[in-house]
């Protein structure tokens, strides 16, 4: 599911510092190549012991990532119910104590990158 109105689309920042950002809320830079990057957070629910997973898409807007000076866009917020073996599905339900961790985050990370 998308995120809407979390004030980070269309953000721009520096590699170093949206990876410093995002470390200090519990993101990992997982998939990126040159131009792209997505950063995840891990979010389990307790009572099911189902894993979810808050995505941050971003796009080089200048440089490509090797360079820690890159400019950096934030052009999506996803989150999703991990499938096995090796994926997200959008379409499910997010339960509501995992809902109000992913928008807290979304919005430390806003404050952080403003």
């Amino acid at each position: 599911m998308i995120i809407e109105n979390t004030g980070l689309n269309g953000l721009q920042s520096d590699l170093a510092h949206l990876d410093e950002s995002a470390e200090q809320l519990g993101f990992v830079r997982w998939q990126w190549e040159y131009y792209r990057a997505t950063y995840d957070l891990k979010l389990e629910d307790a009572a099911t012991k189902s894993e979810y997973f808050l995505r941050i898409n971003t796009r080089a807007v200048e440089g490509k990532l090797e360079n820690p000076n890159t400019v950096l866009e934030i052009e999506h917020v996803y989150i999703g119910k991990a499938t096995f073996p090796h994926g997200l599905e959008y379409e499910s339900p997010i339960p509501q104590p995992l809902m109000s961790v992913a928008n807290q985050r979304l919005e430390k990370l806003k404050q952080l990158l403003a």
